[in-house]
């Protein structure tokens, strides 16, 4: 794809998803004057929790708007790499927003439970809760299908905290109708705090994948596999590669290698070598930006500059041609480094 088309598809990309955080913001708007509307209506305690949880929704969508945005700028001269890493800020401020909901709804379900009071107008309070509910299910199943095509974290986060909203409000719907029957009036905060220790769990499913994120953890081992099938279908025999690095950041893959070429091959081969390469990884993961390295192979220093070599979990088995001369392990396959360490 030539650079104008691909800017333009990635642009358009761009647009669609800073549309999902807008019908975000006007979602939590809806649904915030629905559910404090019928925890006046019925004095829930659950209901109550209920319309906490959904403030917090329009801060958090509001802060996701703000990282689609921001993550979609061009590369500058301050943040060379791109600004796409601010989406696991934003996911971890998600996380973090969730789990003050939780804990709002912890501290209201206590005090209702040491101080009980009848639920009132329940069959209204129920059909609002659950109009309520219906609009952020459906939006956030559509926000959780969008953001894994685009593999966007922001988007994925907005939708992973607009189902613990719908999770609240099942189980408040829930509360309401076993506490009108029975006339228990402790259900409705008992389940406001079941209904807390899953928001929790979500939360901090967040912020641990926004941590892995900021700390570039490599990507999956099943993508990783991938991406090694990509690069070997493209080697000579003569050319093998190791110390195989790769992140995320956001929707953004990185991945670098040293490729280790014979010394006497001519740059502009090795370069064309490492295009191939390139080209066939951004194949099997699309806008995956790959750097390449390229030492000669009988330099015993192409085998010791790097510490990665030594735990790399795979690595090609490679034969050095006959009229290169090396370390005879290397023909076999090892790691000159490893095997020297060993003796």
């Amino acid at each position: 794809m030539s650079r104008p088309l691909a800017t333009h598809a990635a642009n358009s990309a761009n647009t669609s998803l800073l549309k999902w955080g807008w019908l975000s913001i006007g979602a939590a708007i809806v649904t915030i004057a629905l559910k404090f509307g019928a925890y006046f209506i019925t004095d829930s305690i659950g209901l109550l929790s209920d319309a906490v949880e959904s403030l917090v929704n329009l801060v958090a969508a509001g802060t996701a708007l703000f990282a689609l945005w921001y993550s979609t700028r061009p590369v500058d001269r301050s943040h060379n790499y791109g600004h796409q890493k601010i989406e696991f800020f934003s996911a971890a401020i998600e996380g973090a927003l969730i789990l003050v909901a939780a804990g709002s709804i912890v501290w209201f379900s206590i005090q209702r439970l040491a101080d009980p009071r009848p639920i009132e107008s329940v069959s209204l309070g129920l059909f609002i809760a659950v109009l309520a509910s219906l609009i952020n299910l459906l939006l956030a199943r559509s926000m959780l299908r969008v953001g894994r095509r685009h593999e966007s974290v922001v988007l994925e986060a907005d939708g992973q905290h607009l189902m613990t909203d719908v999770w609240t409000t099942v189980g408040v719907v829930a509360a309401l109708i076993v506490a009108s029957v029975s006339g228990w009036q402790w259900v409705d905060p008992v389940i406001g705090l079941l209904v807390a220790g899953n928001i929790i769990r979500i939360g901090l499913g967040l912020l641990r994948g926004s941590f892995d994120g900021l700390m570039d953890r490599a990507v999956s081992p099943a993508e990783e596999h991938q991406i090694r099938l990509a690069i070997e279908t493209m080697l000579p025999p003569d050319v093998t590669y190791h110390a195989l690095r790769t992140r995320r950041a956001g929707s953004h893959r990185v991945v670098d290698l040293h490729l280790l070429v014979p010394g006497a091959q001519r740059v502009r081969d090795a370069h064309h070598l490492s295009k191939r390469i390139e080209d066939a990884i951004a194949g099997t993961y699309p806008g995956t930006e790959t750097v390449v390295h390229i030492e000669p192979v009988e330099d015993p220093d192409a085998w010791r500059d790097s510490d990665l070599i030594d735990i790399e979990d795979a690595r090609p088995v490679f034969d050095l041609p006959d009229f290169l001369q090396g370390p005879p392990n290397i023909a076999n396959g090892g790691n000159p480094v490893a095997e020297e360490r060993a003796k």
